[in-house]
C-alpha cells in the first residue's frame, strides 16, 4: 500500500492508499494512465499465455526425443536377446506374451491362433481355448513357453 500523492481539489496531497500497477488512487487515475495499465495488462497476459505455448512446445520436443532414445535402446536390447526358436520351435510373440509354435509351417504376424486357457483367460473369457493375432515374431522372454495349440485356417 502507498499513498496517491496527487493534489486534491483543496491542493494537499491525496492520503488515499492504493496498491498494484498504477499511478494514483482511481479517484485520481488519468485516462492515459488507465490505458497504459491496461496496455500493460494485456501485455503481461500475452507474455505469459506464450510462455506456456513456447515450455509445452518445449516439453513436447523433449519427451519426443526421449522416446526416441528409449526405442533406439529397446530396439538394441531387442535385437541382441530376440530369440526366433525355443527349444527347434518356432517362438512368437501374442499381444506381448511370448508362445512356442510345435505345428507345421511358419506362422507370421497377423496370422490367427488358439493359445491355451490361463488364469488371466479363464476370468476374461471363461474357460476354454481362445483365439489371439500374432503381433511379432520371435520373443525375448527367457522363462517357460505356453505352446500354440493350433493354427487358425486363413480365410478366404
Amino acid at each position: 500500500m502507498r499513498p496517491c500523492g496527487r493534489p486534491t481539489k483543496s491542493g494537499n496531497p491525496c492520503r488515499a492508499q492504493f496498491s498494484g500497477r498504477g499511478f494514483a488512487c482511481k479517484l485520481h487515475t488519468t485516462d492515459h494512465e488507465k490505458t497504459l495499465i491496461e496496455a500493460f495488462e494485456h501485455g503481461r497476459r500475452t507474455g505469459r499465455e506464450e510462455e506456456r505455448t513456447w515450455q509445452q512446445r518445449s516439453a513436447n520436443t523433449r519427451i519426443e526425443q526421449l522416446e526416441r532414445q528409449v526405442r533406439t535402446l529397446e530396439e538394441k536390447l531387442d535385437s541382441r536377446d530376440r530369440r526366433y526358436e525355443v527349444d527347434g520351435h518356432q517362438a512368437v510373440t501374442v499381444d506381448g506374451y511370448a508362445y512356442v509354435w510345435t505345428g507345421q509351417g511358419r506362422l507370421e504376424v497377423g496370422d490367427t491362433v488358439l493359445l491355451p486357457e490361463n488364469y488371466v483367460s479363464a476370468l476374461r473369457r471363461g474357460p476354454g481355448p481362445f483365439p489371439e493375432t500374432v503381433t511379432q515374431l520371435g520373443t525375448t522372454y527367457s522363462g517357460t513357453h505356453s505352446r500354440i495349440i493350433a493354427k487358425a485356417p486363413a480365410d478366404d
